[in-house]
């Protein structure tokens, strides 16, 4: 079966490393690095569940896929919960094994792609966030409303070592005052009119995972002197409590106000706010990285199209135009908001630039816009395609492009392209 997979799997395009028993697994493990091992749960010298867990440290996100008789379904399924991504059982269709090991590979390269935005600024962001992933200091977000810092905070999050523990998520600016603190700490029965039960507060739910204050600085400044403690001491009481309970969580928060200034004015904590400034992240707002504005409208268009059951499958050129020119106050929120809306009522498989800007007015998306412009934005496209195509390769891209490699790099200069 192993010679046959590995024939199968040549023929899918994979390079394939075949080891015989777990110990050359265990041991190969430890050098190379695989987009996804499939592994027997019955192996001559051992099972395929300690080698599973004499090689966790090593395998990081790489994807395992268990192949199982019958009989050890028990087995597959305690390893799933132990991290294992998949299984499937003898006999099985080598068809449907391969499309498994296609979408657990294709999963593994999404992870490993960038995920917070193409253009320079949110690479060196996303590269910071994986270099902390598992390092258990404060990180403070600072950014406009609706850049995305929350999207950061889950990304740093599922690329930590706790990405299975959860993420809680609290928007201090959203919660009454008086409630605020039972939200965060909980509260016991009995603790006050109303607490007919016990109540955990998201400090305890959130256990070995992550506690996401989103705008903190908007906490009243008494609930700031608990939250002090609580980073300090790392041990809480719930309203009402006696029994102090170990805070396990990290902290991550964020803010859209200038700390700074928040804190010269009296209104946050200053010993507060070096606590949780240990690892400060400025998220730049949407209109300082254009980079990102079209790549992240075709994710959002594809998203939004497949979870609205809608036809809409790209945008006019008139609309891309339009979306690079604009300067999106509301930031990555606002863009997503607008494809939504635009995919909701589109009528057809183009969304237009009446479509994504309203508010504007219907227009002709054939007479907007000079030939010059129109020129300019089609070229723009193309080559920022055949980059991506070619992996950045400039000489592999100017060859789809029938161009020179001298008159690439010029209109990548002149047409303002960024590579990545």
């Amino acid at each position: 079966m192993g010679e046959s997979l590995v024939q199968w799997l040549g023929v899918e395009g994979y390079r394939a490393e075949w080891w015989r028993t777990g110990g050359e697994a265990v041991q190969g493990l430890t050098r190379a690095k695989p987009d996804i091992v499939i592994c027997d749960i019955r192996l001559p010298d051992m099972s395929g569940e300690e080698v599973f867990r004499a090689a966790a440290p090593t395998l990081g996100q790489t994807p395992v896929l268990f192949i199982t008789a019958f009989g050890d379904i028990d087995q597959a399924v305690r390893l799933m919960r132990a991290g294992a991504d998949d299984y499937v059982t003898k006999p099985f269709d080598i068809q449907e094994l391969m499309r498994r090991v296609r979408d657990l590979v294709s999963r593994r390269a999404g992870a490993d792609e960038t995920t917070l935005g193409v253009s320079d600024s949110m690479r060196r962001i996303e590269a910071s966030l994986r270099r902390i992933a598992d390092v258990q200091s404060s990180v403070l977000l600072t950014g406009e409303s609706g850049v995305g810092k929350e999207v950061a905070a889950r990304f740093l999050h599922a690329m930590s070592a706790q990405r299975k523990a959860p993420f809680v998520a609290v928007n201090c600016a959203a919660i009454p005052d008086n409630l605020l603190e039972s939200e965060i700490f909980g509260h016991e029965k009995g603790s006050f009119t109303g607490a007919h039960t016990r109540h955990d507060g998201f400090a305890e739910r959130a256990g070995d995972g992550i506690l996401f204050l989103d705008e903190v600085f908007d906490l009243p400044l008494g609930l700031q002197a608990k939250l002090l403690r609580l980073l300090q001491d790392r041990r809480f009481l719930r309203v009402g409590g006696e029994k102090m309970l170990d805070f396990r969580a990290r902290v991550i928060t964020a803010t859209n106000a200038d700390p700074e200034t928040r804190v010269k004015e009296g209104r946050f904590r200053e010993d507060l706010f070096y606590r949780i400034n240990v690892i400060p992240i400025a998220v730049p707002a949407l209109r300082e990285r254009p980079d990102d504005i079209l790549p992240l409208a075709r994710t959002f268009l594809e998203e939004c199209a497949g979870v609205l059951d809608r036809p809409a499958r790209r945008f006019s050129p008139g609309a891309e135009e339009e979306a690079l020119a604009y300067a999106w106050p509301g930031n990555v929120r606002e863009l997503r908001n607008r494809i939504e809306r635009a995919v909701a009522l589109a009528e057809g498989p183009t969304i237009g630039t009446g479509d994504l800007f309203p508010e504007r007015g219907p227009r002709n998306e054939i007479e907007s816009g000079s030939l010059a412009q129109a020129r300019e934005g089609a070229e723009r496209r193309r080559i920022i395609t055949a980059l991506e195509e070619a992996n950045s390769d400039v000489t592999a891209a100017a060859e789809r492009l029938g161009v020179s490699r001298s008159t690439l790099f010029e209109k990548i200069r002149k047409l303002g392209i960024q590579r990545p």
